[in-house]
């Protein structure tokens, strides 16, 4: 059991974030069958008017949830997509050039200053705005060009969740009918059903080696590194876990020297070619002693089998973070926090 206490506090299943989490599917089901012609004229309008670059607004979970739209769109359709560095207009009030530009801004709440004062910006300057945003009523809403409501429903916990797993589900839509991907959109028929059966996935074999821990590495890629940072942020806030989000990739170079016997690797490995390097560097980090858990269709020797379901590659990263999502729940209740209410944290944060 960890040092932080001696015993669970409370029943990890009667947690704001366990119930919510568990949601996930239903809030999906909600977003693509209420926002179903605003998808079509959406896609109608970007295939009419293909912008020539693409810019997201987001912060903390959001901004995770813009990484996962940024492969979706940079793949499916070419075109280049950034995130705005917030600070530039909220504090600089530098100018913008976003002429024949679509801008994603992407919040729970939909109130935060700098977030407002980028969207504007881009707004004024002719950039064209969707809004993917839980609150409907927000000042965010009022600015987008098309809203996208995530229909979330109420997320009390300070752990965000399903309203995450909506926006994924909600780039995932924009983006594969712009490029009028049919696989995809196809697949999306039947994320809410596996989002239901990811939750169920039985992911406790990781709370042991991670009850005790102080460190890890949370590795991605592709269309799976989006939610390689937001497990590594969800460890931090709601488990008291040093967690740091790595691409595959990146990890080789100055990161791999401190992975030695018994360090902690959580992967998650997709079924395409970015999932081949994730669980190369699995079996890499397994062979050099460390204790790698690996998310994958199939077990992996040497490795820590958390088990996923097979589905769109694209989409196998939306089912990965459900199944985390228990795991981050239990784990912190193991460590003998409350993963509700996180120390120095509120629900809303407010950045000028």
């Amino acid at each position: 059991m960890s040092s932080l206490a001696t015993k669970p506090l409370i029943d990890a299943e009667t947690t704001l974030m366990f119930s919510e989490a568990a949601e996930g599917g239903a809030a999906v089901e909600r977003f693509l069958t209420t926002n179903a012609a605003a998808l079509a004229r959406l896609s109608a309008h970007l295939q009419a008017n293909p912008p020539r670059s693409v810019t997201t607004v987001a912060r903390g979970s959001s901004d995770h949830a813009a990484t996962f739209g940024k492969y979706l769109i940079e793949t499916l359709t070419g075109v280049p997509t950034s995130t705005a560095a917030m600070s530039v207009s909220s504090i600089y009030a530098a100018p913008v050039v976003a002429a024949d530009s679509l801008c994603i801004a992407i919040s729970q709440s939909g109130r935060s200053p700098d977030l407002l004062a980028t969207v504007e910006a881009h707004r004024k300057a002719g950039a064209y705005i969707v809004a993917l945003v839980n609150d409907e009523t927000s000042p965010l809403a009022a600015m987008a060009d098309v809203l996208l409501p995530l229909y979330a429903g109420p997320e009390k916990s300070v752990a965000a969740t399903k309203s995450y797993i909506a926006s994924l589900a909600g780039l995932a839509a924009i983006a594969a009918g712009w490029a009028g991907d049919e696989a995809l959109l196809d697949a999306l028929k039947t994320l809410p059903a596996q989002l239901k059966a990811a939750f169920a996935l039985d992911w406790t074999s990781a709370v042991k080696t991670l009850s005790d821990a102080n460190n890890l590495f949370v590795i991605g890629r592709g269309y799976g590194f989006a939610v390689a940072q937001e497990a590594a942020l969800k460890l931090k806030e709601t488990c008291a876990l040093h967690a740091e989000a790595f691409s595959s990739a990146e990890v080789k170079h100055g990161p791999m020297a401190i992975v030695n016997d018994g360090f902690p690797v959580l992967a998650f490995a997709t079924s395409d070619a970015a999932g081949d390097g994730v669980r190369e560097v699995a079996q890499e980090f397994a062979g050099r002693g460390a204790s790698v858990m690996l998310a994958n269709v199939e077990a992996v020797a040497g490795t820590i089998a958390l088990p996923a379901l097979a589905s769109h590659a694209a989409l196998e990263p939306i089912l990965m973070i459900q199944s985390f999502y228990r795991l981050a729940n239990g784990l912190s209740v193991a460590r003998g926090l409350d993963p509700d209410s996180p120390p120095h944290l509120n629900k809303v944060t407010k950045t000028v």
